[in-house]
């Protein structure tokens, strides 16, 4: 019988709860790969000026399950403190993920037939950068999003609802809407407590014949690119395709193409649909046959395990001649990620003077999560001229750096993983 994970609180407590069971197949023995210690949640974050305040620490556990394949985080934090209202993530700011959607739409069009009528649902839709590819194509969309940044898609002309998504609203929705010929789930799949109610949801939403298509941090370009900061409390789970393959069967839900994805370093996207209803492609078997499992992936785990503390003194060793020789050091862009690296190396506004975001972002005025370090417009980049500036959104560096150089910063770009170097 599975013993299914599932949270014992309601949402909204501010508690959180151990991880005591698998949360795809409710295997009990689960065992532990790697700690980060206790980190901040990574978007909360206080304004610069306001007088320091209690902020919440949790433990960065990664277990495994052998049963699965799903490598997890061992505690699930109330996503009330994990999304809160304010959150500062809006999609749209970044160019590869505005690229990656227009590409899902393209590519989900084309294999699908999409017409005029069909309905797109995204769950988790943010400021609706996702769904304006599919509207400005002519289908009609939804999204479903927690936070105020919903209010920005309605704004923009993408109609949204702002709550967390369940079997009741998917319920609500499909009386209202009627079935989704797709639902997308684009980099929150593994973020929501619950992922069995979470199917279940889906599975109402798109009946007989619709398509679900996730879009999530893939764990094989995690491990062979040492993405350790990728691990924090949003992310309850790092798939593999055995460990989707694993959780989509148990909903009669059959994964019919596969295929990896550059965004966050990379991701993984997966078009699923009720068993038998499309035909599944070669990609699948591909993929599947290049993932290490069992005692394979075992080893894997414990070598970035050693390979993470590696890193950590490798950048902190870089850091030391830089501040010994007298060196001004800046940040590049305060993605989530930066939080985690930040507080397991343990940076602080000695070491890094200021982060900066490009100009519209939500997080400038306010500090790094658990630190003093602010961050500020890029305009002080250029201004300033810091010796050094660490891209802390590294997995995008080939991006950023020949634009920063093009604005004038005259200064050492450094990049902290997988290896720290000097551009």
């Amino acid at each position: 019988m599975l013993r299914s994970f599932k949270v014992a609180r309601g949402a909204g407590t501010g508690a959180s709860a151990p991880v005591e069971c698998c949360q795809i197949c409710g295997n009990a023995r689960l065992e532990t790969m790697l700690s980060l210690g206790y980190m901040p949640p990574v978007n909360q974050m206080v304004r610069i000026g306001e007088v320091p305040r209690q902020q919440p620490w949790f433990p960065t556990t990664v277990l495994y399950c052998g049963e699965c394949e799903l490598v997890q985080l061992g505690l699930a934090v109330d996503p009330v403190i994990i999304f809160p209202p304010e959150y500062p993530y809006t999609s749209g700011m970044t160019k590869i993920l505005r690229d990656n959607f227009a590409d899902l739409h393209a590519e989900s069009k084309a294999m699908l037939g999409l017409g005029p009528d069909d309905l797109v649902i995204d769950i988790g839709s943010n400021d609706g950068t996702l769904l304006s590819n599919f509207k400005n194509g002519g289908h009609r969309v939804l999204g479903i999003e927690p936070t105020d940044v919903g209010h920005i898609a309605n704004e923009r002309g993408i109609p949204t609802i702002q709550h967390y998504f369940g079997a009741d609203v998917a319920r609500d929705v499909k009386r209202k809407h009627g079935e989704a010929r797709v639902v997308t789930a684009a980099n929150c799949f593994a973020h929501i407590e619950d992922v069995h109610a979470i199917v279940d949801g889906i599975t109402e939403l798109i009946g007989t014949d619709g398509v679900f298509i996730s879009e999530s941090h893939y764990l094989i370009p995690l491990l062979d690119k040492l993405q350790y900061d990728t691990v924090y409390h949003e992310h309850l789970r790092y798939y593999s395709l055995h460990s989707l393959k694993a959780l989509l069967e148990m909903h009669d839900l059959e994964i019919f193409h596969a295929r990896p994805i550059p965004t966050h370093g990379g991701s993984i996207r997966v078009y699923a649909a009720p068993r038998g209803v499309q035909p599944v492609q070669a990609s699948v078997l591909a993929m599947l046959a290049q993932e290490p499992t069992g005692d394979a992936m075992r080893a894997r785990l414990t070598q970035f395990r050693n390979d993470v503390m590696l890193s950590k003194l490798r950048l902190l060793s870089m850091l030391r001649d830089l501040k010994e020789k007298g060196a001004r050091i800046a940040g590049i862009s305060a993605p989530s990620r930066a939080s985690t690296l930040v507080n397991y190396v343990g940076l602080d506004e000695a070491i890094i003077d200021y982060v900066c975001e490009i100009s519209g972002s939500l997080k400038i005025g306010k500090y790094m999560p658990g630190t003093l370090i602010p961050v500020v417009n890029e305009d002080r980049l250029f201004e300033d001229q810091p010796d050094c500036a660490v891209i802390f959104s590294w997995h995008i560096a080939d991006e950023l750096a020949p634009k920063l150089r093009a604005k004038g910063f005259r200064g050492q770009l450094i990049t902290p993983l997988p290896v720290p170097r000097a551009l």
